[in-house]
């Protein structure tokens, strides 16, 4: 699947469809996370150079925008970077802010599981291999391949092999980045790179996740996702 790149004559609707991914996304969390996205999605509409895929903003100027302290500023942007988000493309020196660009790849590729709320439509617009509306233009930024899960044998793989031949997608950008912690009495513990990823498979995947689990090894009784 690819996603159009913002840029030409399309450019104001295709940013459309990123941020309104977003917003949908975002509506899907919890309070924390829906003010994580609506703090990046501020930083897009003020102060993000599409063209040049470049944010240039100082840690005072986020803070005066998010209406938080500097402090907080840092937490929040070091949270965006582990989600890939958004990348440090050259970091501030000697008076110079630092230079964020934004990985609207990964971001799309996570809000995916909430197209279908926008409608088919959206869906058209963003993948329209997916929708059978045809090929998507040349000036495209492909998203990630799904990667391929390990046969080693373990529930855990065999789950993963389930999740990726149901969505590769959604097994790549979810389900992919968890570990096995361990299995007691019937109940699986994986482990997420953030609290947010965590919670965004606990709320939505839960039910997905233990269905895979279930059809590899049916003693499974329940699965938890930590951080």
């Amino acid at each position: 699947m690819q996603l159009p790149r913002p840029v030409g004559r399309e450019a104001a609707s295709r940013k459309y469809d990123i941020l309104s991914a977003l917003m949908a996304f975002a509506l899907a969390q919890d309070k924390h996370a829906q003010r994580q996205v609506l703090r990046i999605m501020a930083l897009i509409t003020t102060r993000y150079n599409w063209q040049r895929d470049e944010l240039t903003m100082g840690q005072g100027e986020i803070a005066k925008l998010w209406s938080v302290d500097e402090r907080t500023v840092k937490r929040e942007m070091a949270k965006l970077r582990a989600l890939g988000w958004m990348v440090l493309k050259r970091q501030g020196a000697r008076g110079r802010v630092s230079v964020y660009g934004l990985d609207l790849g990964r971001m799309m590729e996570d809000t995916r599981p909430v197209w279908p709320h926008i409608g088919q439509d959206f869906i058209a617009r963003v993948a329209p291999a997916e929708s059978g509306a045809g090929e998507g233009a040349s000036n495209v930024v492909p998203l990630r391949a799904a990667p391929q899960p390990a046969a080693d044998g373990t529930l855990w793989a065999g789950a993963q092999a389930r999740l990726h031949g149901e969505d590769a997608a959604v097994y790549g950008a979810w389900f992919h980045p968890l570990t096995e912690v361990g299995m007691e009495e019937g109940s699986l513990t994986l482990a997420a790179p953030t609290r947010f990823h965590a919670r965004y498979v606990e709320q939505h995947l839960r039910e997905r996740l233990l269905a895979a689990l279930r059809a590899v090894e049916p003693s499974v009784r329940s699965v938890s996702v930590i951080a």
